[in-house]
């Protein structure tokens, strides 16, 4: 009986801020507090009630509870943005049951317009640098953008590019092959260095990577302190399942396009290590692979050889 009158009286409570000011999703994100068990209960009220409301009364856009991506579109703002903003509190929004949200764009400006809120400047900030599709992005875009926790940015052919960061077996093989090469390399060319990311690669001005591995020559024209303005000699991607489209055909074709000499792919779900090559048509063939339990080894690298199972490996090699 007591949860029934609890019930009763958050349906009462709704029905009465929806008429009074037409934001009843904000009088149950107050109501959650005092009896948080009834929330979803509440919310689904909530719906209802604005549902009929839009339908004797026509709302305008700015009071209509909208989606993530609807704000995200609105705001001109990259959905992920809008999502950790919701989890930080740093926006107005209705939680309808576990990890639903919808907003009222009124009131997410209304917030974002006050001069007072530290979110305000933050959210600006990134709008500007938001993602645009029908805009071609170049070095000087990249320097603009704002740093933000595990996630980076790439350019590929003008196009912006965001990736979360890297898991740790991800790292982990970067890290391996990262030992091996290095310790090959030092006898071959002292005086070059392998890089690993986080490292800019401008390999022109509309294509700005950051890859996993790169060996780069000794040229201090075109190193600085932020990156790598010149064609390496090798880069090496480690793949995941959310990149393998990226790495495998969008990037293989600009490196090769662009000339780098040597494009490997690792791949730790398949335990794989593949080797490409610029042939003389400026297109890339295999040169070399290697998988299970193989030892990898390269025409061009003489004395390199690489046991795959090492890259998967914990601890020191």
């Amino acid at each position: 009986m007591l949860a029934f009158g609890v019930f009763l009286e958050s349906f009462l409570f709704l029905r009465v801020s929806y008429w009074a000011d037409g934001k009843g999703s904000l009088a149950c994100n107050h109501y959650q507090g005092r009896h948080s068990n009834t929330c979803f209960a509440l919310t689904m009220i909530d719906l209802n009630c604005r549902m009929r409301l839009e339908g004797g009364v026509k709302m305008s856009e700015e009071h209509r509870l909208i989606t993530a991506r609807e704000l995200a579109e609105r705001l001109e703002l990259p959905v992920e943005v809008i999502w950790r903003y919701t989890r930080e509190s740093k926006i107005p929004y209705v939680q309808l049951g576990k990890r639903q949200y919808r907003y009222i764009l009124d009131d997410v400006i209304s917030h974002l317009g006050d001069k007072d809120s530290k979110s305000n400047e933050m959210v600006r900030e990134e709008a500007v640098h938001s993602y645009k599709p029908d805009r071609i992005y170049t070095y000087s875009d990249y320097l603009q953008l704002p740093d933000e926790e595990n996630y980076y940015y790439e350019i590929l052919d003008g196009t912006l590019i965001k990736e979360s960061a890297p898991t740790k077996a991800h790292q982990r093989t970067s890290r391996n092959l990262q030992r091996i090469l290095e310790d090959y390399f030092w006898d071959r060319d002292p005086e070059a260095e392998i890089f690993n990311a986080p490292i800019d690669l401008t390999l022109s001005d509309t294509n700005v990577i950051q890859p996993d591995l790169v060996y780069a020559p000794d040229d201090s024209d075109s190193l600085d302190k932020r990156r790598i303005n010149a064609i390496p000699e090798l880069i090496v991607e480690v793949i995941s399942p959310s990149t393998q489209r990226k790495d495998r055909i969008r990037k293989l074709g600009i490196y090769s396009r662009l000339g780098v000499p040597h494009y490997w792919i690792v791949d730790p779900q398949g335990r794989t290590l593949e080797a490409f090559m610029l042939s003389d048509s400026g297109e890339y063939v295999l040169s070399s692979f290697a998988g299970g339990g193989e030892v990898f080894t390269h025409p061009y690298y003489p004395g390199l050889t690489i046991e795959i199972e090492v890259l998967w490996t914990k601890g020191r090699l």
